[in-house]
């Protein structure tokens, strides 16, 4: 009898951040938005909101910020942009909690990131990747854990 594992990890991590999305990797956009994520049914508290870079980003100064955009009403920025020229590939960016903060990521160390430190309520719509530089190249794959805040609230990666 193995004592070593008190909880299964995937119970534990649903029981502590809610429900896990993953998207495919996502080529970052030039000068615009993309969806990462679609929230249907009703609000969502998102727990965490994590992406990975899949390729090298490349172009002069682009700078990741996330953004809300609700199907009924004005998008909302999620965090404050972070310049993300030259990111390694494997450099892990974390929405930070606070709407007015800025997105944390380390550019040049991929090895850790800050979480979140405290959760967002989200509107039902989408949630996009904004990348302010007309030249921008790179990809990230973006994950999302989430509890539903109203009844059937779900969602997708996109």
């Amino acid at each position: 009898d193995d004592m070593s594992v008190l909880n299964d990890p995937l119970a534990f991590r649903k029981a502590l951040f809610g429900l896990l999305v993953a998207g495919a990797a996502k080529t970052v956009p030039q000068n615009a938005t993309t969806t990462i994520f679609t929230v249907s049914g009703g609000r969502i508290l998102v727990t965490s909101l994590v992406g990975k870079v899949t390729t090298v980003i490349a172009g002069t100064t682009p700078a990741l910020k996330l953004i809300a955009t609700p199907t009924v009403g004005t998008l909302n920025d999620m965090c404050a942009a972070l310049t993300i020229t030259a990111t390694e590939v494997g450099t892990l960016f974390c929405l930070p909690g606070p709407t007015g903060s800025a997105l944390n990521g380390v550019i040049s160390k991929s090895g850790s990131v800050s979480g979140p430190s405290v959760p967002q309520i989200v509107a039902v719509g989408t949630i996009g990747m904004n990348v302010s530089a007309a030249d921008a190249t790179g990809a990230i794959q973006w994950q999302l854990t989430y509890v539903p805040l109203d009844d059937g609230a779900t969602v997708v990666a996109n």
